[in-house]
Order: structure tokens, then sequence, then C-alpha cells
């Protein structure tokens, strides 16, 4: 199994840190979907990352979908066994794929030139992040105040999306405006397991 993506992004970052958690054996390709975009495009001609080369050879996208394959190969789930601890866990899970997604469509319209940026639409998204941000916060403060005892979907994302945003818009988010996620994911980040999957890994 090979997946293929640099690890700046979040997506790809959760799935590596979900397989490994997952104990899925497969490789990774730090491949650019700008720097290197014809070897990424031998791999996946849509040019998606992440991209997961399953063992027969198909090619998957989109992390929740490629994380859903691990889980179906190694027979076991991240989610919480209990119904309600599940909900929880997807609605976290959906906050910080949300940040995500956000952050990224900040990052993007401030490549723009100047005279083609809407501003609110950059408003909106900026609102759209902080509220995610505020709902992730109340969740950290509530579930994860120490390290679980076995990793979910949603404590692995949030903590992911928070380390994104440190590193892509940090101007954006004050350090400390959200205490309980910036505690939660510093714990995580402190761990062997995301230090095996540093996000500032650089490509070949």
């Amino acid at each position: 199994m090979l997946l293929v993506g640099m690890l700046d992004s979040p997506y790809v970052r959760r799935a590596a840190i979900a397989g490994t958690v997952l104990g899925i054996p497969f490789d990774h390709q730090s491949v650019s979907v700008f720097r290197h975009m014809d070897r990424f495009r031998a791999i996946n001609p849509v040019i998606k990352a992440p991209s997961l080369v399953a063992d027969d050879g198909t090619v998957l996208m989109e992390s929740q979908l490629i994380i859903q394959h691990m889980e179906d190969v190694a027979g076991k789930s991240l989610r919480p066994a209990d119904p309600a601890a599940r909900l929880a866990d997807l609605r976290a899970t959906a906050l910080a794929l949300v940040t995500c997604e956000k952050a990224i469509a900040i990052e993007y319209e401030r490549k723009r030139p100047e005279a083609i940026r809407y501003a609110p639409w950059a408003d909106r998204i900026a609102d759209q992040l902080q509220e995610a941000l505020a709902a992730v916060d109340m969740v950290a403060g509530e579930r994860w105040r120490a390290l679980p005892d076995a990793w979910t979907h949603g404590a692995i994302g949030a903590a992911v999306a928070w380390g994104f945003i440190r590193f892509t818009i940090p101007d954006v988010v004050a350090p400390d405006a959200f205490p309980a996620l910036a505690a939660h994911a510093a714990r995580c980040e402190a761990t062997e397991l995301f230090k095996h999957w540093p996000i500032d890994r650089a490509s070949p």
C-alpha cells in the first residue's frame, strides 16, 4: 500500500497517522501536487493529495475514504464503540475537517492578486474558521484533557488541524485563542506517533 502526498497537507498527515495507529503496513511518498505534477500525475492523473494506491493497484482519493479502506483492511475502527461516543467523535472529526478546509481556503485566497480578491468571501471563510475552532476547542476541553486510551479520528483530526493552522496561517489565529485545543495538540505532537509524521517533512 502506498500513500502519496506532502505532509504539509493536513489530509495526508491525518491519513498517515491513522494508518500507523491501525497498524497498516504502507509506504509513503512525499510528492507535491504543485512542484511534482508530472510525478504525481503518473500515480494519479487527477493529481489529488492524499492518494492511496491499494495493494491491488486501485487508486483511492479523499482522506475519509482512504482511512475507511485502511480500517477495512485492519478489521478494526478508530471510532468509539459506544454509540453516543461514536456520534460525538463523528462530530469532532467533521469540525476538524471543516477547520482544515477553511484554513486552506484562507491560504489560497491570499495567493490571489489583490485586485481579484473578494472581501466578503474572505470574511465569511474567516468567520467559519473561527466558529469551527471554537467548537473544536469546546470538545477538546470536555474530552481530551489527557491523551485518550485509544486514538480516535476526532482526537487525531483536531490535533492535525491545529498544527496545520500554526504552520500555514499563524497570523490568522492567535496561539492562545483556543487553549484547550492548543493543549490537546501539544500533547499529541509530543508523542512518538506524531513525531514520526512531522508536518514539515520536506519532499525529496
